[in-house]
């Protein structure tokens, strides 16, 4: 009964959150205004503000800060799901001239941002500091999670951008070489054999917690990593017909 009653007043935990629900409104304010959005953008766009609500506003954002396995749930979607969907959203006449935003989606800087809020977000100390105050959590750890996973998937999801920095192979090897990071970092916490957090949760919560990340960053990185090889694919298909077609072009310019 009393394990009931605590069940109840976890998943009976909802909160407004305006800090992120605020700001998505705005922004979905101007997407709705742009005429440019295509309907496969427009849903990816929509699919990618759904999974942040579900995570924020839920009982899983409610008590991320008590649950570790809710926290790393909150965590893997917003790095792993809603960032790569808010890029392939991201409308065809997005302007990519501002200079904040070339540095911050330097194909090097941001995979190393990527990686280091990761890891670090996970560590004893980094960790114990971020659960001990609550300001750190909602208004420095959430925003990162969705800035750093936007500008590091930016240039490896196709977005049919003539600007591309970063080839379609690199792109398939930089997604790959970030599984390393995920999943050891998962994998260390699960196996380790005492709380690493001041005891802040179980060892069974905090295991889970471990095995959501070991597991679920490979399941869906691989997601990733099959759809940026189809683009690879597709592009190598397309160069190979505008070879042939300058071959044939020539043929003709030279027999005639």
């Amino acid at each position: 009964m009393e394990m009931q009653q605590h069940q109840l007043s976890v998943w009976g935990s909802w909160q407004v959150a305006p800090e992120i629900t605020l700001p998505l409104l705005f922004l979905t304010f101007i997407y709705l205004r742009n005429k440019s959005v295509t309907n496969r953008q427009r849903l990816s766009y929509f699919t990618g503000i759904s999974t942040i609500l579900a995570v924020v506003i839920t009982p899983i954002g409610a008590r991320a800060m008590d649950y570790f396995s809710l926290h790393m749930v909150q965590h893997i979607t917003l790095m792993m799901i809603s960032g790569p969907l808010l890029v392939i959203g991201t409308p065809n006449s997005f302007s990519q001239t501002n200079r904040l935003f070339k540095i911050f989606t330097h194909p090097v800087l941001s995979w190393f941002l990527y990686a280091t809020l990761m890891i670090g977000v996970h560590l004893p100390g980094p960790h114990n500091f971020i659960m001990d105050n609550q300001w750190a959590h909602t208004y420095l750890e959430v925003p990162l999670y969705l800035a750093l996973p936007y500008f590091f998937y930016f240039n490896l999801l196709d977005r049919k951008s003539v600007e591309r920095r970063v080839s379609q192979a690199l792109s398939v090897i930089s997604l790959f070489l970030m599984m390393v990071p995920e999943t050891l970092t998962g994998f260390f916490i699960y196996v380790s054999r005492s709380s690493l957090y001041k005891d802040m949760y179980t060892l069974d919560d905090q295991r889970r917690g471990g095995s959501l990340m070991w597991s679920g960053s490979m399941i869906i990185d691989a997601i990733w990593i099959s759809l940026a090889v189809s683009h690879w694919i597709k592009s190598e298909v397309r160069r190979s017909v505008e070879i042939d077609a300058e071959i044939a072009a020539e043929q003709r310019a030279t027999g005639a």
